[in-house]
């Protein structure tokens, strides 16, 4: 067994299309790190045989044994309706409470580091030097503009198991009265508060194409990460602005021939 591991969650079928697509993108980086999948009583075995297929290890988790409180703060309507998206949609498939399950890979401590990826991203190129940045390595929450680069994003962070820091972290998140208004992001900020800064590269938000195009350089983006609306969805609000990255993202999914990146024209720079 590999000392590290890249590390993604499938709670659902949705998800579990999004790793598909990822784990294949990360076997064509040639890393020799393991691929591992944890997984939530919502997956069927049937939706997760493509990504045994491809190699991954496949780890049972959880969810977590927060209260019936905490629980009751976080589920989607109550948690949306306390902490509105404004900027983007989340899909029907969207279940807030299951973002804390991720913190289960502090519990793989047979590996000395992990990248952890979000279902709902691509590694365009070999990013295992992730695996020599500190814990907790995170890139900045950008898509809209400068003042987004105060705050995390968690699509991607390197992450040290361990056994004593898992038990320090579900202390910490089920207080009394305790909102996460974004869930793992907003308690892994808290939690992580002089978290290391990866470069925006190592998670390009997909709004960033329209938001701010000159800030995607295909030559620099290592991950591209499908926040909000996912490229899988049908009825896609924002397909026609972001058909590209969409067509990229299907490709990968589909195991066809990956296109060209620096082909993939975006109209909003000249």
């Amino acid at each position: 067994m590999a000392t590290n591991a890249y590390v993604t969650l499938v709670t659902n079928a949705d998800y579990a299309m999004g790793a598909t697509a990822l784990m294949r993108s990360l076997s064509l980086t040639g890393t020799h790190a393991d691929r591992v999948v944890l997984h939530t009583g919502g997956v069927e075995a049937t939706e997760l045989e493509p990504l045994i297929a491809l190699g991954c290890r496949l780890v049972p988790a959880e969810l977590l044994p927060t209260s019936d409180a905490f629980n009751q703060r976080h589920q989607r309507d109550r948690l949306h309706a306390n902490a509105p998206f404004t900027k983007g949609n989340k899909p029907a498939f969207h279940t807030p409470l299951d973002n804390f399950a991720k913190l289960r890979l502090w519990e793989l401590t047979e590996y000395q580091r992990v990248v952890f990826i979000d279902a709902d991203a691509l590694v365009l190129r070999n990013i295992d030097k992730l695996f020599h940045y500190p814990e907790f390595s995170a890139a900045p929450n950008v898509y809209e503009g400068l003042a987004d680069f105060h705050r995390m994003n968690s699509g991607v962070f390197v992450a040290a198991p361990s056994a004593t820091t898992f038990d320090k972290m579900l202390t910490r998140l089920d207080q009394p009265d305790a909102f996460w208004k974004r869930t793992d992001q907003t308690f892994l900020q808290t939690f992580f508060p002089d978290w290391h800064g990866l470069p925006v590269t190592m998670n390009m938000l997909q709004y960033v194409w329209f938001n701010m195009p000159a800030l995607w350089d295909w030559a620099s983006v290592n991950v591209v990460h499908y926040q909000y609306e996912k490229p899988w969805e049908t009825n896609h609000p924002k397909a026609a602005q972001l058909q590209p990255l969409i067509d990229l993202w299907h490709a990968y999914f589909r195991g066809e021939k990956i296109p060209k990146t620096t082909a993939l024209k975006n109209p909003g720079v000249s």
